[in-house]
């Protein structure tokens, strides 16, 4: 069983159908599957949620300078955070919302040391505002905090995706979907798992990935106790 985990999410998770948007009876059923899989564990969860249901720079700002689209991007990952926030406390679980944008109206400024006392307290910590910096994606920021914070492992959870595949499966009858891999078949085969900044620095440091089907029955919780779900994605 896991100790400590990051939870890597979608920001299209809130949106529902439409993509686009924060849909509250979205984010009501995100907060309770993760609620409930995680009841009756000691698992210390963080999350990552990226803003892609709000903006996606290179589309919704181009023509625009890079660095301002990426802060503007950032700014949505606080308002997804706010959101799951406000959703996973109603589900009655104790929440914080940490961001590397200071914004002390709403959310606490990231500081390392009082993010782990957090945990420790059995509260799940959402991490907004990526890392402070634009040309960074959330995938990068999931595995910057989860090795901050001694995190065990990275979950990518995916929307109805089991696991890597060759290619895409939705496209692709014949795709061949892994098992487990080392972060050196994802960069040598060019898998879409995450950006390769990300992925280098899971490979650099040994951090763990698993991808996963975020709505496969029972999977969250299936990791929770430490099972084997989806793709593992770890060091030779």
């Amino acid at each position: 069983m896991f100790k400590r985990v990051l939870l890597k999410l979608s920001g299209e998770f809130l949106a529902g159908e439409s993509g686009f948007g924060i849909n509250s009876d979205e984010a009501s059923a995100l907060a309770r599957l993760i609620v409930e899989a995680r009841a009756g564990t000691d698992v210390e969860l963080a999350i990552v949620i990226g803003g892609g249901n709000l903006w996606r720079g290179a589309r919704n700002g181009a023509g625009m300078d890079a660095a301002t689209a990426d802060y503007i991007g950032m700014l949505g990952t606080v308002m997804n955070a706010m959101a799951l926030q406000d959703a996973m406390e109603r589900a009655g679980q104790p929440t914080r919302v940490m961001s590397a944008i200071q914004m002390q109206a709403v959310a606490e400024p990231y500081i390392r040391r009082r993010a782990m006392r957090h945990l420790e307290k059995g509260r799940v910590v959402i991490f907004g505002g990526g890392n402070g910096a634009p040309f960074f994606t959330t995938d990068t920021t999931s595995t910057l905090r989860a090795l901050e914070i001694g995190a065990e492992v990275v979950l990518m959870a995916k929307n109805k995706v089991d696991g890597v595949y060759d290619k895409d499966p939705r496209k692709h009858g014949d795709a061949r979907r892994f098992d487990e891999l080392t972060h050196q078949d994802v960069v040598e085969q060019r898998l879409e798992v995450m950006d390769a900044t990300a992925i280098t620095l899971c490979m650099d440091r040994g951090l763990p990935i698993v991808v996963f089907d975020l709505f496969g029955e029972g999977n969250l919780a299936r990791l929770f106790q430490g099972e084997r779900v989806g793709t593992l994605i770890q060091s030779a």
